[in-house]
């Protein structure tokens, strides 16, 4: 399978630790990608509230706190945890090999698929 089919390369893993998060660029945008346990999920970087970097807030589990105004997000989903019909956009993440990939044409509607 070609790295084109897999989506855009985003990282490596193993340069994410466990529990963090980290900005990506990819495709024109700014993303938030999170290991959580060793499975990867990618969201838009920027809170609908005020444009909070989500990148930069806690992650507990699987929910990230807004860094400014506290608004959280379930990272699988992208779903308000407060409010789950306001949503931040959600990308499939794939892990292969190495490498970690996103695709920015699929928006995930549930929990990102996780390859290995």
């Amino acid at each position: 399978m070609g790295e084109e089919s897999m989506g855009t390369r985003v990282g490596t893993v193993g340069e994410l630790a466990t529990g963090e998060g980290m900005v990506i660029e990819a495709g024109g945008r700014s993303l938030a990608l999170f290991n959580v346990e060793g499975a990867y999920y990618a969201i838009d970087n920027t809170c609908p509230h005020r444009g909070g970097p989500l990148a930069e807030g806690d992650l507990e589990g699987l929910v990230i706190s807004c860094p400014w105004h506290a608004w959280r997000w379930d990272v699988r989903t992208g779903a308000n945890v407060n409010n789950p019909a306001v949503r931040v956009s959600c990308f499939s993440v794939r892990v292969q090999g190495d490498g970690i990939f996103v695709d920015l044409a699929a928006v995930a509607s549930s929990a990102p698929e996780q390859g290995v």
